[in-house]
């Protein structure tokens, strides 16, 4: 960043005449004759005091336009700063070009496959003039509205303005100034009025209807006039109140983010240097007592003095790491559940590299959940073991169930799943993302990348489906403003991606997003069919209102297809903060009903609210599952020796 001069500023120059316009001679013209100034009156005690010649002729020749020393150098240091911005956003851009100069070109111009989809939405518009035209006097009579309330308060009239509930324009200034609030509105209004009559299109199969509207819905959150310097009140304020510093260390931002992407823009959520996996995160006490090609197993120090003879196992998804479940101390679902009397145990997945390009779903089923299982019996002499799946985790885990159901495999007594799917027919926006155009695109890449899908691509999805909250929140605040990124756990988490075998990613999408094939009974593993209605165990299935990972009415639906005992419970807030949500922080509420009826909107008409964490419902549930008490067990002292402290050495695998 530019630092201020240490030397003194010079001295202002003395007032003169105005300097020459270009073109004129320069020689001196002949002087007027002086007229001599009549004598001054004498000066009595009565007579009012006259004002001093000197500041008189000060304030007749003073130049409005004439900056002082500090202004001056005000204005130097804003021009320094622009133009060092201008340069390191340029030289950032210059180097991530090289960098991608060697790199095959993108693999196709549309991956999302939105050219056809918008295709349809406008051939039906154009099918009915009648529609489009009511739609554009709709527009106008919106423009014309909020043209009359502005032109109102330019003329000084007291006129109601639109209040700002979109967080993108909480600043004072959106609605206090009237130019940013007729930006403001005139934006809302037009992205209201796309988003819209692409959805209110009707004639167009729903998918793709869906995908045109997801392609107009981050088109418009592109264009919002709180992306852009020029537009944004509080960029331009930070810019004035810093001489322009802010936008230096916004394009050093810039610059590193495109350094850390190695030629592409990888915006930072975090700051990723603030948290250490094992030192301030994921730092509840276990120990390794099992390890082998695909999964680390991790028992967990006991916090009481007995336990539960039944352990519980927990399956994450393979999609993310598991310490999402031990972020901190305070919201660490697995130091809850120890302090519950649990004995925990938790399958840490390895990050797969190539070796692991041809997994499929029976390796992570054989090698995996059955394998797990086996070691934990081992390592507590239990009969039986309850278990956890958390999302994919969870599908997995029920498919599991389904196999072992059929073959009288007895050594699972409950399951448990957190934002779970097994019917997708209504799995949320991912199913975007599942057509076979998509799909070539997604193994295109997994081939490029020696069969193994980066972290980075998923994470892109993922960012892609909240675009406000996950690109362009942090685009404005990094880049626009020169924040640093927020020392912020989750969001360290949520960067910190695994990779995926090909073979499992590739079958995963395919069988249950593309045909719902375990929903429909033809989900295959090992030649054997997979069906979900032979599990009779006691089930318990945790989902979130505004989850749009796994919507509440997918997982519902995936509810209903098992054959026993099934409880259901709803969550506030999304797939991780309405999973992650301590009793101790009594924040958001659950509902809940103890029948299943055929909707989820029958359920919700009968189902009580209850304030604060949807835990101690879940652990009332799970202790008479859990058997009698037990000396607590420590990791150390059981027959699978401890390999190392938890979380293990997978976990710490960066993609």
């Amino acid at each position: 960043m530019a630092k201020r001069p240490t030397k003194a500023p010079p001295a202002p120059l003395p007032a003169a005449a105005a300097p020459r316009k270009s073109g004129r001679p320069t020689s001196a013209k002949p002087r007027a004759k002086k007229v001599a100034a009549p004598p001054p009156p004498e000066l009595t005690p009565e007579s009012p005091a006259a004002p001093e010649a000197p500041q008189a002729e000060a304030q007749a020749t003073a130049d409005p336009f004439a900056f002082g020393a500090e202004q001056r150098q005000m204005l130097e240091t804003l021009s320094l700063n622009l133009a060092k911005a201008a340069m390191t956003a340029q030289s950032a851009i210059a180097e991530a070009a090289l960098s991608q100069a060697d790199r095959p070109a993108a693999l196709s111009p549309d991956p999302f496959n939105i050219a056809p989809a918008m295709t349809s939405v406008m051939t039906s518009l154009a099918a009915r003039p009648e529609r489009l035209f009511q739609a554009q006097a709709d527009l106008f009579g919106r423009y014309m509205d909020l043209w009359s309330t502005t032109t109102r308060r330019a003329m000084g009239e007291e006129a109601p303005t639109a209040p700002a509930t979109d967080k993108r324009f909480k600043d004072p200034a959106w609605t206090e100034n009237p130019v940013f609030d007729v930006m403001r509105q005139s934006y809302l209004v037009t992205s209201d009025w796309m988003n819209r009559l692409v959805a209110g299109v009707e004639d167009v199969d729903p998918r793709t209807r869906r995908r045109a509207e997801f392609f107009t819905k981050l088109l418009t959150d592109a264009f919002s006039p709180s992306n852009f310097l020029a537009s944004n009140p509080a960029a331009l304020k930070a810019l004035a109140e810093t001489n322009g510093e802010s936008l230096v260390k916004g394009m050093q931002n810039f610059a590193a983010d495109l350094e850390r992407g190695n030629g592409k823009l990888k915006i930072s959520q975090a700051d990723y240097d603030r948290f250490k996996v094992g030192e301030n995160v994921a730092t509840a006490p276990g120990q390794v007592v099992w390890r082998d090609e695909l999964f680390e197993l991790l028992q967990y120090d006991p916090a009481t003095e007995t336990q539960h003879a039944i352990p519980l196992l927990i399956f994450p998804p393979w999609i993310n790491k598991f310490y999402i479940m031990d972020l901190q101390p305070a919201n660490s679902l697995i130091r809850w559940l120890t302090a519950q009397g649990f004995t925990v145990f938790v399958a840490s997945w390895v990050n797969p590299d190539r070796d692991k390009a041809g997994y499929a779903f029976e390796e992570y089923m054989e090698r995996g959940v059955y394998r797990a299982v086996e070691k934990v019996l081992e390592q507590t002499g239990a009969p039986h073991a309850n278990t956890v799946g958390y999302c994919i985790g969870g599908t997995l885990l029920g498919a599991t169930l389904a196999r072992m159901a059929a073959h009288g495999d007895e050594r699972i007594a409950s399951a448990t799943f957190f934002a779970a799917q097994h019917d997708f027919a209504e799995a949320g926006d991912l199913l975007l993302f599942t057509d076979e155009h998509w799909l070539n695109e997604i193994e295109q890449q997994m081939d490029a990348a020696g069969g193994v899908l980066p972290g980075a691509a998923m994470a892109d999805t993922f960012n892609a489906l909240r675009a406000n909250d996950l690109i362009w929140s942090f685009f404005v605040s990094n880049y626009l403003m020169g924040k640093d990124p927020p020392a912020f756990d989750l969001l360290f988490w949520n960067a910190d991606q695994t990779r995926m075998p090909k073979r499992l990613h590739l079958d995963y999408l395919r069988q249950m997003y593309g045909r719902n094939a375990l929903a429909q009974g033809e989900f295959e593993v090992g030649g054997e069919r997979i069906d979900l209605s032979k599990v009779t165990i006691p089930l318990y299935f945790q989902a979130s209102r505004e989850d749009h990972i796994a919507p509440m009415n997918s997982v519902y639906r995936s509810a209903r297809l098992f054959g026993g005992p099934v409880t259901y419970t709803l969550a506030g807030s999304g797939h991780i903060a309405g999973v992650i949500n301590p009793p101790s922080a009594g924040k958001y509420q659950h509902w809940t009903n103890a029948a299943l009826p055929e909707t989820l909107q029958e359920w919700q008409a009968d189902a009580q609210q209850h304030p604060g964490s949807w835990w101690n419902h879940w652990a009332a549930w799970l202790r008479p599952l859990s058997g009698d008490q037990v000396p607590a067990r420590d990791p150390k002292s059981g027959p699978l020796p401890p390999i190392e402290p938890a979380p293990g050495a997978y976990v710490k695998v960066k993609s």
